[in-house]
């Protein structure tokens, strides 16, 4: 038979404590809100820093010391697998647990691939997908934390690339088609507005018109940049470099138009660089007993 560890006091917290003590410790934690990126490649690619930029990286120094910025960015996932495995990525509030802040969703691009690939089927209906978004914004797990909820719309594809490659990849044509795409893009524009307390973040049309502004002589009342029916990639060319994924430039677009959304807890304050902090600044810390000097 062992015997229990007994419940040892150190600096006025108690190691092996007892399940109440234990609540009442972890109630006390100083834990950090959370800003939480939510999606599939093209979130997980946001820390990425290879070439000189980071989506997740500026938005951290936004808001350094007042919240952690989080990346569930999952590679592949769609809504299906995002609504399925949500439980084990958020939990309920807790004690001394971090509170989510500010959720962004951005899912779409794998569940608008062209169904029944073999071995590789990402494909969600658009009528599943809408009410896949629809229950991650009012899942329990997340709304109990009254979080601010952003959509994120999927980016423009630029299927002319993608057909080449995939045919040298040895698909019979692309696996991917701007129509289908932007027609997922337009469900997640309805499912913000369907939802109160939701705000959109149209990524679509800041990266699409960005590409046609530097695209000179293209006329944005025909096909789009991308679509093998105008057949002219343009600008397209620059922001997504695979035809799916963002460039760096194409994730400042993005920052740019998050910016604004993040920090009106502060924003304005006289005390503007110390309201919100989680952590006292040096001056105001506590010392350990003994240590402080006069």
């Amino acid at each position: 038979m062992t015997t229990p560890w007994p419940s040892v006091e150190y600096h006025g917290l108690a190691l092996h404590p007892s399940p109440e003590l234990k609540a009442t410790q972890q109630a006390q934690i100083a834990s950090y809100p959370q800003v939480v990126l939510f999606g599939d490649s093209l979130f997980q690619g946001a820390a990425d820093l290879s070439e000189g930029f980071s989506f997740q990286a500026a938005l951290q120094l936004q808001v350094l010391r007042r919240y952690d910025v989080v990346n569930r960015g999952l590679s592949g996932y769609n809504t299906s697998n995002a609504l399925k495995l949500l439980p084990e990525i958020f939990a309920p509030p807790t004690p001394g647990g971090p509170k989510l802040g500010y959720l962004f969703i951005l899912f779409g691009a794998n569940d608008a691939r062209i169904p029944n690939l073999p071995a590789e089927n990402q494909h969600v209906p658009l009528d599943s997908f809408k009410q896949n978004l629809t229950r991650i914004v009012t899942h329990p797990n997340i709304t109990a934390h009254k979080p601010k909820i952003f959509l994120v719309t999927p980016p423009p594809l630029d299927e002319i690339l993608i057909a080449k490659t995939d045919v040298v990849a040895g698909y019979d044509g692309a696996t991917r088609r701007a129509k289908i795409n932007a027609s997922y893009s337009e469900t997640v524009r309805q499912v913000a507005a369907e939802n109160p307390g939701v705000t959109l973040v149209d990524l679509y049309k800041a990266i699409m018109d960005t590409a046609i502004a530097k695209t000179p002589g293209f006329d944005p009342r025909g096909p789009k940049l991308g679509d093998p029916e105008s057949g002219v990639r343009g600008y397209l060319e620059k922001m997504l470099p695979d035809g799916l994924h963002l460039s760096p430039e194409s994730y400042r677009v993005f920052y740019d138009l998050v910016r604004p959304l993040v920090g009106s807890e502060w924003a304005g304050s006289s005390d503007d660089d110390k309201v919100g902090w989680v952590l006292p600044e040096w001056r105001e810390a506590p010392w350990m007993e003994g240590d402080a000097q006069n």
